[in-house]
C-alpha cells in the first residue's frame, strides 16, 4: 500500500474506534492495527526526511526544549526568492504535522 493509502486506513481506524457501537474487542484490534500503521508511517517519513537531507546536503538540526525532550527537526531551506526578500535561512519545520 502507498503512504497515502496507509494514512487513509489509519484515519479510518481512528474514526472506527471513536464510534460508540464498536465492541471493546474490535476497538482493541483496530487500535493495535493503528499503532502498527502509525509506526510504519513514521518510519516512511523518517526515510523521506533522510533523503531530503541528502538532496539538500544539509544536516537536520535536532533541538531540545527546556524540559529536555527533543523538538521536531528543522532544516534551513531557502530559494532564490527567499534570498531576495530577506527570508533566506529561516527554518522550515520538519515534514511531520
Amino acid at each position: 500500500m502507498t503512504f497515502e493509502e496507509n494514512l487513509a486506513k489509519l484515519e479510518s481506524l481512528t474514526n472506527d474506534i471513536k464510534r460508540t457501537d464498536i465492541s471493546l474487542e474490535d476497538a482493541l484490534k483496530d487500535f493495535e492495527e493503528g499503532i502498527k500503521l502509525a509506526k510504519s508511517l513514521e518510519s516512511a517519513l523518517d526515510k523521506i526526511e533522510g533523503k531530503i537531507q541528502i538532496l539538500t546536503n544539509q544536516p537536520v538540526k535536532a533541538e531540545k526544549n527546556p524540559a529536555g525532550t527533543e523538538i521536531p527537526p528543522q532544516m534551513d531551506l531557502f530559494s532564490a526568492a527567499d534570498a531576495e526578500n530577506g527570508t533566506a535561512g529561516a527554518p522550515v519545520q520538519g515534514l511531520r504535522q
